[in-house]
């Protein structure tokens, strides 16, 4: 069934929330017994601006209608829960029965009651709880929390530090695109997790932390209009390696830097003035424009199924429209792209426009070690794992493995990937932590890496 995206628009910081006024699941039931009424304009009334940016008024409208078509008639709320909370905004999950299937509508709403993101998709069950991987050996590690602080921003973080005298060789680890939390939770699993548990079950020490975008939304950079990766990654990462230089029984000699997909791409950024970083690993990181990746991915998923909708199409044209604009010799400052049904700043694409990942890497003299998966349709192995390979594969210092069975997420499967596999419980398989621990062992020399999965 369509997951149809109505806004996920930044969210902005809001007053705190009145004794008297009702709570955020009461007021989300209301909201969708508004929509269903045909009270669009009340519900649009709620918008925070940037909520107004994203969706036009007249949208909801259009956009109601379009899952009436799929799903029947409206029949009634089954029931609404609070699931989390960004900035001074309660995300709620509200369940709705319609004629043909469950449907979820997602929204956040701040401590005044606006509306800041809405979204409606397929009936999620409540996920599985996380369960360790069987590598793990959490009697061999302890965990602590640590904050990480860059400026006005403070980042809840988790320090695995394993027993015994030390000093161990770090890691700080990055997470992909989009908002994440120190585990980098998709669905049931949480790949962070699994790559800190594991390590320091090999011990060394690892460091996570919960993402600036995830915590501060819009509100990431001193003019949310100038956002660009250094405030939603790099700025943190570099200041997490120097907090982590600190800890006791850190080797500060042997801090090294795991990214995974947005985060290996934009490592070599991050380390190239860098003298304190002693190696990188990367795991599926992308060669490509991201704006040109995020297409791959779309056009992937839309050729797997046997008769996209109008609507699924409609949706890809709009990503297509966006990429172009993205591209446009006319794209300025100022100006914003229209995303997954988010606005972002023209100053995110602008800044990446002039980065090249590989011919950064090639100025690096550090270790690297660059893991890729087979099946990962989103960074595909063919031309992103290959132009690594072709710019890289001669350095002594570089070391290069695919894993033919495992996913984005570095965990494994068989025959191709699509997003469902995600919403199984699974971990990082184990002889990508066996490789890097073995490779970090060695101070980023090339040892030999287990068999390949």
């Amino acid at each position: 069934m369509l997951i149809l995206v109505l806004a996920l628009a930044p969210l902005p910081l809001v007053a705190q929330q009145s004794a008297n006024q009702p709570s955020s699941d009461a007021v989300a039931k209301q909201i969708v017994l508004e929509i269903a009424a045909g009270e669009f304009a009340r519900v649009e009334q709620r918008y925070t601006p940037d909520m107004s940016a994203a969706l036009p008024a007249g949208r909801l409208a259009a956009a109601w209608a379009s899952i009436l078509e799929h799903v029947g008639s409206f029949d009634s709320i089954v029931s609404a829960a609070k699931t989390g909370r960004v900035q001074n905004f309660d995300t709620i999950v509200v369940v709705c029965k319609f004629q043909k299937a469950l449907v979820d509508a997602q929204m956040a709403l701040g401590d005044d009651g606006r509306l800041g993101s809405l979204r409606f998709g397929p009936h999620q069950q409540p996920e599985p709880p996380w369960t360790n991987p069987t590598y793990a050996k959490p009697d061999s590690f302890t965990e602590q929390p640590l904050v990480l602080v860059n400026g006005k921003f403070q980042l809840p973080g988790m320090l695995s530090v394993p027993a015994g005298n030390g000093p161990f060789p770090a890691v700080v680890l990055l997470h992909g695109s989009g908002p994440h939390d120190q585990d980098e939770t998709v669905g049931p699993n949480k790949p962070l997790k699994d790559l800190a548990w594991g390590l320091a079950s090999h011990g060394i020490i690892v460091f996570r932390y919960v993402k600036r975008t995830q915590k501060y939304g819009s509100q990431s950079s001193e003019d949310p209009a100038k956002l660009t990766v250094d405030e939603e990654t790099i700025s943190d990462a570099r200041a997490a390696a120097v907090l982590l230089a600190k800890q006791k029984k850190v080797d500060p000699h042997r801090i090294f830097l795991i990214g995974h997909s947005l985060g290996a791409y934009l490592e070599p950024r991050i380390v190239v003035d860098d003298a304190q970083i002693a190696g990188i690993v990367m795991l599926a990181g992308n060669t490509r424009p991201m704006e040109l990746i995020l297409l791959d991915e779309v056009h992937y998923i839309l050729a797997s199924e046997s008769s996209p909708t109008p609507d699924e199409q409609k949706q890809v044209a709009a990503i297509e429209g966006a990429v172009k604009k993205i591209e446009s010799p006319d794209l300025k400052p100022g100006d914003s792209i229209l995303l997954l049904g988010g606005a972002m700043p023209a100053s995110y694409w602008l800044d990446l426009r002039d980065y090249h990942p590989v011919a950064v890497a090639q100025t690096l003299r550090i270790p690297i070690l660059i893991l890729q998966g087979g099946r990962d349709f989103q960074v595909s192995p063919a031309t992103n794992f290959q132009d690594w390979k072709t710019a890289l594969a001669a350095r002594q210092n570089v070391t290069l493995k695919l894993y033919p069975s495992l996913n984005h997420l570095f965990m494994a499967g068989t025959g191709p990937s699509l997003p469902q596999e995600y919403e199984k419980p699974a971990h990082v398989d184990e002889q990508v932590i066996a490789d890097i621990s073995a490779w970090i062992a060695t101070g980023g020399e090339a040892p030999h890496l287990g068999p390949t999965h």
